[in-house]
């Protein structure tokens, strides 16, 4: 499936700017389910100093400075990307049990620990040459201990734990406490824009049922690093037009957020609990990370302006 993805931010400010610095995660990605054929920056006023990169999770990051007075700064990124199937039904079909995907991350969290012991005693020749220990360190399962560990916006918790603990049936798979684990978010909590802001805790997430698709994308993350495995928070867009039969989804006209869960020898498999669904082809990724601090849309510092206003419009057109 191939889109367009038109992403606008604009910014109106009370007094003017002398100097703004930003930082933009507004480009999707490229991985083996999709493909960015192109994206640019449409920036006004034009930026004194642009250049990007990739962040330590592996997305595109552009940085701009607009050096001259300004009371208005316009933010436009058009990219066209295209989406593969993201999973099959034989990988929702993953029989894995949770259990042995929470003691495959720690037992391999054992062997990096026994290996760099063995280091300490001069034992790093064969390392130091480029080759494997023979521990066999599998690199995936390494990578995706982070997605273990609290963040800034996910902490572990006793009452997080609780909620979850049903889906947790023992020696149930694991694609199927994530899917029951996402069906109970979405009957559970209600969908409300006005309820939560960014800096809203997940305690009263938690506690009020209310929230969007950050909160609950946290949520869902939170829940399952309770349990030991490994999830990570996706930003991105859904297409908003929904396909035939089905209902409208949330996240019209809006960047969107969603879950990933590492499923040990299969990878990470995406989750949407907002919509209660899995995503196949109608989700882009922009960027993951441990959560949404990472993975910020847009963020800067402007050095006067006085109040300012933000609006944000995002258009997802289906080319073919």
């Amino acid at each position: 499936m191939k889109f367009r993805i038109t992403h606008s931010t604009y910014y109106h400010y009370s007094q003017s700017v002398g100097l703004c610095q930003n930082e933009a995660r507004l480009q999707p990605r490229d991985f083996w389910r999709q493909q960015c054929q192109n994206s640019h920056f449409e920036i006004n006023p034009a930026p004194n100093d642009f250049h990007e990169r990739s962040d330590y999770f592996g997305n595109r990051v552009v940085y701009f400075a607009v050096q001259q007075p300004h009371q208005r700064l316009n933010v436009t990124v058009i990219s066209e990307v295209t989406v593969y199937p993201r999973q099959s039904r034989e990988d929702l079909a993953n029989g894995l049990i949770w259990e042995q995907a929470r003691d495959q991350l720690q037992s391999q969290n054992q062997a990096n620990i026994g290996w760099a012991a063995q280091s300490t005693t001069g034992q790093v020749q064969s390392q130091s040459q480029g080759q494997i220990p023979q521990q066999g360190l599998d690199d995936e399962l390494l990578e995706a201990k982070q997605y273990l560990l609290d963040s800034p916006m996910v902490c572990t918790s006793t009452d997080l734990a609780n909620y979850a603990q049903s889906s947790f049936q023992p020696n149930r798979p694991l694609v199927q406490v994530v899917l029951n684990l996402m069906q109970r978010i979405n009957a559970d909590f209600t969908y409300d824009p006005t309820f939560t802001t960014i800096a809203t805790p997940l305690s009263d997430v938690l506690h009020f049922r209310r929230g969007v698709c950050q909160d609950f994308a946290h949520l869902a993350i939170g829940c399952l690093r309770s349990f030991g495995i490994a999830a990570r928070y996706v930003s991105g867009y859904v297409e908003t037009l929904p396909a035939p039969g089905k209902p409208r989804l949330v996240g019209v006209d809006a960047s969107h957020a969603w879950f990933s869960v590492f499923v040990p020898g299969l990878g990470w498999l995406d989750f949407d609990p907002t919509n209660n669904t899995v995503p196949y082809d109608q989700h882009i990724t922009l960027a993951w990370g441990r959560d949404y601090t990472d993975v910020t849309p847009l963020k800067g510092i402007a050095f006067g302006g006085g109040q300012h206003s933000l609006s944000v419009s995002v258009d997802v057109l289906r080319l073919s």
